[in-house]
């Protein structure tokens, strides 16, 4: 057995180890169920107004955190999440629900938006293409919304949010002059973004498969048109729930989402139904192919058939003759030679003129 599958069974008991330990466990227990690497948890703070704005890193989980002036907003952005008690500890400071500290260390949640009336909690999907392994890759992003601050819990550090960061460095656009409910509406939009790439990551797998099937439809090209499938429908049970999530953004009367939002959480909307519909019309294409896959190893065994077929229908008279030819009759044999000279004479014509009707008939 080789390493990589050594490798792959092994992550598949240990997920189904960190499942089997959430079961039957009180509703609010603390059990960190994720795949990816541990990582140490980093707190990072991000805090500005319209003058100013001010980075703190590696930032201790204490009191600290819950002291935020009314006149800035807060941006706490916290990686690694197998720390369970640090998890728990910041979810006492801002007197988050179990449920909710649960849901944030199980990273399999469904994209949702749940209004707890002080804060609003919001489960994301960010999507990626991994190049060197070939897969798509999930990770959850959880949101917390309040008065004047957001908290945002992933797995690991990424660039993803890095053009939200600039933004506030550089202090142009709307980000510095508004409230923490555009702050998580920019979140929001930077991982909507991000689907549009990784669809042209499967437009360019797709436009390859194709080239691939058209020139030597084989197993392989199969295999991965299969892969890709699966993959698409990972996809869409990741981003489909999105658009019940900002349609329950839009409906929300709360105290913490101001009206001038809804223009922005509209766009957000149009950006997934239209994400929606390049994925559904992927996967049409990607059903095409395989039918196309289908119909070139149908064609191509019928090709074979062909030539086998003619093979045969060739050889049968020649059989015939050679079969007559070898029965035991009483020849002179000054005539034995000359007969097997006119029989191979005959069998050569039979053989060319066969050809030549099959070549006039197209069917070679």
């Amino acid at each position: 057995m080789g390493e990589s599958k050594i490798r792959s069974i092994s992550k598949k008991l240990g997920k189904i180890r960190k499942k089997t330990e959430k079961v039957g466990t009180p509703p609010g227990t603390l059990i960190y169920t994720g795949e990816k690497p541990k990582i140490p948890l980093k707190i990072k703070i991000i805090d500005y107004n319209e003058q100013n704005y001010s980075i703190n890193e590696d930032v201790r989980p204490d009191k600290g955190l819950t002291e935020i002036n009314e006149n800035i907003v807060r941006w706490i952005y916290i990686t690694g999440l197998a720390d369970v008690k640090i998890i728990e500890d910041i979810a006492k400071l801002f007197n988050l629900h179990p449920l909710v500290s649960e849901d944030i260390l199980n990273p399999h949640q469904r994209p949702k938006f749940e209004d707890y009336e002080n804060y609003i909690f919001i489960v994301l999907k960010r999507l990626l293409w991994n190049e060197e392994n070939e897969v798509f890759e999930s990770e959850q992003i959880s949101l917390i919304l309040g008065q004047n601050y957001v908290i945002l819990f992933s797995e690991f550090e990424s660039d993803t949010f890095n053009p939200i960061l600039d933004r506030i460095k550089a202090g142009k656009g709307r980000i510095r002059k508004m409230k923490a409910d555009y702050l998580a509406y920019s979140l929001i939009d930077v991982i909507v973004d991000n689907y549009f790439i990784v669809l042209e990551d499967i437009r360019e797998i797709i436009d390859n498969l194709e080239e691939n099937l058209v020139k030597n439809p084989d197993p392989e090209v199969l295999q991965s048109i299969h892969k890709l499938k699966r993959d698409t429908i990972d996809l869409r049970r990741s981003i489909w729930p999105l658009r019940e999530l900002i349609s329950k953004m839009q409906r929300e009367q709360s105290q913490l989402i101001g009206n001038e939002l809804q223009i922005y959480i509209r766009d957000i909307y149009d950006h997934i139904f239209r994400i929606s519909e390049l994925l559904d019309n992927y996967r049409e294409v990607i059903f095409g192919m395989l039918d196309m896959y289908l119909s070139s190893v149908s064609n191509k065994m019928n090709d074979i058939m062909k030539v086998l077929t003619m093979i045969s229908t060739i050889f049968i008279p020649l059989s015939f003759l050679a079969g007559f030819y070898g029965m035991n009759f009483i020849i002179y044999p000054n005539f034995q030679q000359d007969l097997l000279i006119i029989l191979i004479i005959v069998m050569i014509i039979i053989g060319a003129s066969m050809l030549i009707f099959f070549k006039r008939k197209k069917w070679i």
